[in-house]
């Protein structure tokens, strides 16, 4: 499900900032070779990552669910100098590409990455992060959430893809034969009772949950 007119979408990509042109070599070669392309951020969501980011100007970033890369490179625009991005992912067939796409980038030196099981990964650390964006298999999203919220420093920012999932969610009874649907749901219905956080949903393109640590 599109949730915005697609002219308005082209429209708002138009008068946001240009999407840079490693970006763009990433957007066509993912589109090109990579299964279910429809999984990268695009530009329009590349630049609300960026913009976060920026805001923040986070220290430490985790992003759980690598991908291509693009996401990581877009919120790398906002890192701190000194700061450092770790992206985890468990397709080792992408991760040498990716490698390549990431020793391009600016942020070479800052960009750590992690091939495995997310969960395994998370349980060596023992840091605080800044800003963590969750983008991977959906049926651990809770899973990753209550695993990183500890790790996360109070004021932080915790962003969430999909959690609209296709429109799905607001149509339980309709997609019962879609399990992650109901996934998705019991997520969203667990940051919703959650008083730790304060959070919304954003409908752009599949649905983003900004949650923030409070700071009490």
């Amino acid at each position: 499900m599109d949730f915005l007119d697609k002219r308005i979408e082209d429209y708002s990509q138009i008068f946001s900032d240009r999407e840079p042109s490693l970006l763009k070599e990433i957007h066509d070669y993912t589109l090109q070779n990579v299964p279910q392309p429809r999984m990268l951020s695009g530009h329009l969501q590349g630049r609300f990552l960026s913009m976060i980011s920026k805001i923040k100007r986070p220290k430490k970033i985790l992003e759980i669910g690598t991908y291509t890369g693009y996401s990581a490179l877009c919120m790398a625009e906002g890192l701190d100098e000194k700061g450092e991005l770790i992206t985890i992912d468990r397709d080792k067939s992408l991760y040498d590409k990716v490698s390549e796409f990431f020793n391009r980038s600016e942020y070479k030196n800052q960009i750590i990455q992690r091939l495995g099981n997310a969960l395994d990964i998370l349980s060596e650390f023992d840091e605080k992060f800044d800003l963590v964006f969750i983008d991977a298999d959906k049926k651990n999203y809770k899973n990753y959430f209550n695993k990183v919220l500890p790790m996360v420093n109070p004021g932080g920012i915790i962003l969430v893809d999909n959690v609209l999932w296709s429109g799905k969610v607001i149509d339980l009874e309709k997609h019962k034969d879609d399990k992650l649907t109901k996934v998705m749901d019991d997520f969203n219905r667990h940051i919703a009772n959650n008083d730790q956080v304060t959070k919304m949903i954003l409908p752009v393109r599949d649905g983003i949950t900004i949650i923030i640590k409070n700071e009490k």
